[in-house]
């Protein structure tokens, strides 16, 4: 596996922090807080997960056997009570809030439960966390897509304006601006929690498989021999694997939890430039991975509206928190493929998946986390 622009030596995780420290993680039964569930029991870490049931099949919470590695509780955002009970049982050290409703085209057809869990939810939390002692650091995850997106070639900076065109992007603007409300009026003494937002871009990966995102469409569409529908081949977007916007959360959570308010503050986790790249670029990349019974075309019916161009500028991540991107954009894109072909070809996802961790850590980027005997590629 070859290096990404950024140098492994600045994403240094302390697994020593990390080993027995209690974590509550809010949207562990999806894709990407299943990849951090499982990174962080890698790590040592005592995990609390808080979501609602997997959705649909497969899934990777199912299909990497997450629940064995953590308190396993199912879950509404939208249930303050339960919010609440949820987090004074875990006593945790660490809040890592993932749940959401993700997807843009879901957000059209029910907007209404988007603002209550992306807002609501987030307001939930917060509250909930006010009342929790244990707590020192909460790293609120939000996305990209929370800024105005004015297609400019340039990438946003964390003091550009929030908004979103549609109800998901907005109700990610709206889910900062509350929690810097909660962070000015409630979590802004000493003793309080430090709390800091984390907005990554399209985030890629074994294990995604939801509706309308590229790489699971894609990976549907060619385990079937079918060719890949696009609708819109020319919009440019940060591509990363999960593992790199995860190892960014963590790291600013021990930042949080060893200097509070330094770091309490929103927060850009993007890849380096060569992987801000058009939805074409990345499917090519993909049908030559794949090989044989891979394909796209033009899908030129009716779609909601999409950004045609949106970066990241994560100078301030790299100035001020030392973090930089782990790896490149092929290294994402050959490990998400080798993913879904070892669950094409009935392999042991668990392994394959914490087999994945484990070379990716065992690069050199974590202080004392060794490979899993797997070379790298």
């Amino acid at each position: 596996m070859e290096r990404g622009h950024g140098q492994l030596e600045s994403v240094v995780i302390d697994t020593d922090f990390w080993r027995e420290r209690r974590v509550f993680l809010s949207g562990h039964t999806g894709f990407k807080g299943g990849w951090t569930a499982l990174l962080l029991h890698s790590l040592g870490a005592r995990v609390f997960g808080f979501a609602l049931p997997p959705e649909g099949e497969p899934n990777l919470f199912a299909a990497a056997g997450i629940e064995r590695d953590l308190h396993h509780c199912i879950g509404d955002l939208r249930d303050f009570s339960a919010v609440s009970s949820a987090i004074a049982e875990a006593r945790p050290d660490i809040v890592i809030h993932m749940g959401a409703q993700s997807l843009v085209r879901r957000s059209y057809l029910d907007p209404v439960s988007t603002y209550a869990t992306n807002v609501m939810g987030t307001v939930h939390l917060l509250e909930a966390v006010r009342h929790a002692p244990s707590v020192r650091a909460v790293v609120v995850v939000t996305s990209d897509k929370c800024y105005e997106n004015r297609n400019v070639p340039r990438g946003y900076q964390e003091t550009d304006p929030l908004g979103g065109h549609d109800p998901y992007s907005n109700s990610k603007g709206c889910a900062e601006l509350v929690t810097d409300a909660y962070r000015r009026s409630f979590y802004s003494t000493p003793s309080s929690a430090s709390v800091a937002t984390a907005r990554a871009g399209n985030v890629i990966g074994g294990g995604d498989w939801a509706e309308d995102r590229l790489i699971p469409d894609a990976m549907r569409a060619f385990m079937a021999e079918e060719p890949l529908l696009i609708r819109n081949p020319l919009a440019i977007r940060p591509w990363q694997h999960v593992l790199d916007p995860v190892l960014a959360y963590l790291l600013l959570a021990e930042r949080l939890f060893a200097r509070p308010g330094a770091f309490a503050q929103a927060w850009n986790f993007g890849p380096s430039a060569d992987s801000e790249v058009s939805v074409e670029t990345v499917v090519n990349r993909v049908v030559r991975l794949w090989g044989a019974g891979a394909g796209w075309q033009n899908d030129g019916g009716e779609h909601p509206h999409e950004a045609a161009c949106l970066k990241l500028d994560c100078t301030k991540a790299a100035t001020q928190l030392g973090w930089r991107p782990l790896l490149s954009l092929d290294d994402a894109l050959r490990l998400t493929v080798e993913w879904y072909r070892a669950f094409q070809d009935g392999g042991d996802m668990r392994a394959v998946t914490l087999g994945q961790i484990g070379r990716i850590l065992g690069t050199g980027g974590l202080r004392g986390v060794q490979t899993r005997g797997l070379a790298m590629s």
